[in-house]
Order: C-alpha cells, then structure tokens, then sequence
C-alpha cells in the first residue's frame, strides 16, 4: 500500500461558488465534526500522514435545504480537516456525482472534500443513508479483521472510481453495523447512518470495542 496525499481531489470537478448554507441547517454535522476532531479521528498533526489534514463528514441534502438538490448532500471542504472549528463557510453542496465516470458537480463557499465519490456512491446506494463519517482511526484500521469489519481492497486508493466500487462490493456486509476500513488507505475507516447520530455512534462504538482489545 502507497501512502496517499491526503485532500488531493483526483475526480473532475464542475464548481461554482456560492453562499453557505446556514449554521442551523450545519449544527447537528457541526457538532459531531467537533466530537470527531477532539478524539484525534479528523484533525492534522505533524507526526500523521506527512502532516496533512485528514478526515471529512456530509449529510443528504434535504429538499428544504435546496430545492434543486434534493439528490445532493452537504460535505465538509477540501482540506478543513485541520480546522479545529468549522464554520458555515467551510463545507459544500454536491449537486451531483458520477463515480463511474469520476465528476462530481459542487457549489458553495468551498470546494468539496476529496473524498466525495465514496460519500456520494453510499448515497446512491441506500436511500436510507443521511450520513457519513470517513475519518482516520489507527486503532480500528489495524484490528479490522479482529472486529469483523468489511475492508476494501489494500490495492485500491482512496477518492477514485475504483474505490467507489469497492465500496459498492462490500456494502452488504457493511450495511448491518454501518462501519467498514479503506485498506488502501491508511488509517480511513468509514461509518454511515440515517442520522448523523446513528453513524457517530456506530463509529465510537467500534473504537470502543478497539480499546477493550487493546487492552487486553
């Protein structure tokens, strides 16, 4: 496995900046992405990943949040992982995406995240889904088969279309549990929900459960 650059977007983007979506519509994402950075699972440190910023989060777009995107969803930008607070100005709307032919359409005071064909193929996946956590656990990437967690292929690298078929192969085995590992990109695990409370506690769940054997 090739160590990634962490917020490099590697599919074709169409972008136009817009304004931000209002803090009320962002407070409930918001205040999980806080949780997240405190627990070290998104955030940037120099000892990490060469020292970039890593970690990113979305919620379905609700046809009230924006009447033309009721098949979007809301994402955390491209290189905010650093960040220790978000702000209204630091996420996007994906309009559309495409992961088998790698585009994706955003709008907003930012880009999206890098990471947005694998948010945007769960999406497509199960209309049930409203949320998605993708974040950076050594502890839960090194016991994923202890843990039982569905892993994609170690050959396949994050932010491309390959990885949203990945995803796409080992979702029946996800869906149960809501919480499955990149292996091809160190560290990523991912944890999805019909809240972003759900997929929260499915992801804190299973780091608990990675402490209990570590501690052992």
């Amino acid at each position: 496995m090739e160590r990634e650059h962490e917020g490099v977007i590697k599919f074709e983007l169409d972008y136009e900046p817009a304004p931000a979506l209002s803090a009320a519509t962002l407070a409930p994402l918001n205040g999980w992405r806080h949780l997240l950075f405190r627990l070290r699972l998104i955030g940037q440190d120099p000892e990490r990943y060469g020292g970039l910023g890593f970690g990113n989060l979305s919620q379905r777009l609700a046809p009230r949040d924006d009447v033309t995107a009721a098949a979007g969803f809301i994402i955390s930008g491209t290189q905010t992982g650093g960040l220790p607070h978000l702000q209204p100005e630091h996420y996007a709307c994906v309009l559309a995406c495409d992961p088998r032919h790698n585009h994706v359409t955003a709008r907003g005071p930012v880009k999206p995240s890098s990471e947005c064909l694998t948010h945007g193929v769960l999406y497509q996946l199960d209309a049930g889904i409203h949320a998605v956590l993708h974040v950076h656990s050594p502890d839960i990437w090194r016991l994923s088969a202890e843990l039982l967690l569905p892993t994609t292929n170690s050959s396949v690298a994050y932010g491309t279309p390959e990885m949203a078929q990945e995803v796409q192969r080992i979702y029946p085995s996800a869906q149960p549990g809501g919480v499955f590992c990149m292996g091809g990109h160190e560290d990523g695990v991912v944890a999805f929900g019909d809240t972003v409370q759900q997929a929260g506690q499915r992801l804190t769940a299973v780091l608990a459960q990675a402490f209990a054997r570590l501690s052992d």
